[in-house]
């Protein structure tokens, strides 16, 4: 018989943050506790595929949360669809391992849409035809959407992001996932991602007395479903992607492109908007790594050295370099930044703020062409940004067209950080089990390509030797 596991992703779990959670704390004490060596770049969708397939990114292709799309030529970020994560599927390996007696659900995980799991649940909002958006959630079979709606309410999107992201989002994915287990026919596998760490700990930093409140609030909020799995004899996995690290300086690296000569812009109604066709060299910034793709490969050379020579840049990695880092994908760029610890890349490209895009004071992570953790912050040089906010609301509820320009675009708010590879025990990531044997009194880390056998070989599905340290090539971290 199939043991049950639930695999949770506790974002942001580390030893500092365990401190502040008593009851996820007498989960590992009573189970088992590790660090979990994570990959470059130390980001959601690619540490979450590469738990879920066993493989680095230069195999499964999620190099980053997004990348740019060279036969289509744009850069896109936070795409849905599963087919997107090449390799074998943690569900799908199980699940002909057992023959096909073998359910599995996935709660939030990225990639969810067109994944061959039994029941899924992801944020999908409604986009209008007037250009309005409305919070919902996609739901497979069917018929699960209605019942949670009903059930749960609507699913709360603009606490899952933005600068109104609260606990709301993730005691709805709670309950949700709660919903699940306690159905007629639970899960072999129920997989739920909770992502309240995320939110205080970047925009107030990691050391700061609101982000030990956001550990024991998550921590609060995941004690029925803790209780519940304990009660049904579900062993818990949980596990963080990335530890979240203190920010200091926001690195430019896209202006510095500009004023080199190598980025390009063209203008509408007088904003300006990034030209990857014509582009020499540009960067998708994502956190603390940088996609740069280069056209040219006689650039080369001369944008490796310009980033080089910018403040708060630790690497820069070439495609023998990114294979070091198990990176070297098609899809990665011809280079790749890491910043050093405390920087972190913005994707501002624009030299004056007056002919920023339309986007940039709105939270729009599907059309910005990098990620922008200002979205977390209400413009704090606007006195009546949280008015025009709530103002946009009330044209929402009247079914009015409205855009919201509440994002600053001074970066020096943000607090906290992540992506390279841990610097410290204070930001490595954590995985615990409610199990004691789950890691076989083995080692002290366990690396992200390890997981996915891991939950195999405690299922009953996979052969029985205990995890191995990971290799110097895919455990690389800076010294501490």
């Amino acid at each position: 018989m199939t043991r049950k596991v639930l695999l949770l992703d506790v974002v942001g779990l580390t030893a500092d943050a365990l401190r502040h959670m008593p009851r996820l704390s007498r989960m590992a004490s009573a189970g088992s506790r590790a660090e979990l060596g994570t990959v470059l770049p130390a980001l959601t969708c690619s540490v979450q595929s590469t738990v879920l397939t066993g493989r680095m990114p230069a195999e499964h292709g999620i190099v980053g949360n997004g990348w740019y799309l060279r036969g289509l030529g744009d850069v896109l970020l936070w795409r849905q669809h599963n087919r997107l994560v090449e390799g074998e599927k943690l569900w799908e390996t199980a699940r002909h391992r057992a023959d096909g007696d073998y359910r599995s659900a996935n709660l939030g995980w990225w990639y969810a849409m067109g994944a061959s799991t039994d029941l899924t649940v992801t944020p999908r909002p409604i986009y209008h035809a007037d250009g309005r958006k409305s919070p919902d959630f996609y739901a497979r079979p069917p018929g699960l959407h209605d019942e949670l709606r009903a059930e749960l309410g609507e699913f709360p999107l603009f606490q899952y992001w933005g600068p109104t992201a609260s606990i709301r989002s993730t005691r709805w994915i709670v309950d949700a996932t709660r919903r699940v287990l306690a159905g007629p026919e639970a899960p072999e596998l129920t997989m739920a991602y909770l992502p309240h760490l995320d939110y205080d700990l970047q925009r107030f930093g990691p050391d700061a007395p609101a982000a030990a409140r956001a550990a024991a609030d998550l921590d609060a909020a995941m004690v029925p479903l803790l209780d519940q799995a304990e009660a049904q004899g579900v062993t818990v996995v949980a596990l963080a992607e990335y530890g979240i690290a203190p920010a200091e300086r926001p690195v430019d690296v896209n202006r510095a492109l500009r004023r080199a000569g190598l980025l390009e812009v063209h203008e509408q109604q007088g904003r300006e908007q990034l030209d990857p066709w014509t582009s020499r060299a540009f960067a998708v910034a994502d956190h603390q790594v940088a996609h740069v793709y280069v056209g040219d490969p006689a650039d080369v050379p001369r944008v490796a050295a310009l980033l080089r020579s910018l403040d708060g840049v630790d690497e820069v990695l070439d495609r023998e370099a990114q294979a070091r880092y198990g990176l070297d994908h098609a899809r990665s760029g011809e280079l790749v930044a890491v910043a050093e610890p405390r920087a972190w890349f913005t994707y501002y490209f624009w030299l004056d703020d007056d002919r920023a895009p339309e986007y940039a004071r709105g939270v729009d992570i599907h059309r910005k062409p990098g990620y922008d953790p200002a979205e977390l912050f209400f413009d704090p040089a606007d006195r009546l940004a949280k008015a025009k906010a709530a103002g946009d609301l009330v044209r929402k509820a009247l079914g009015l067209r409205y855009a919201m320009t509440t994002v600053p675009l001074d970066p020096s708010c943000v607090r906290g950080t992540h992506g390279r590879l841990p610097d410290s025990a204070a930001d490595t990531p954590l995985i615990l089990s409610s199990d004691p044997d789950l890691l076989d009194g083995g080692p002290d880390r366990v690396h992200a390509t390890e997981v996915r056998d891991l939950v195999l070989r405690h299922q009953g599905l996979g052969a029985p030797a205990a995890p191995q340290r990971a290799s110097a090539s895919r455990d690389r971290v800076a010294p501490r």
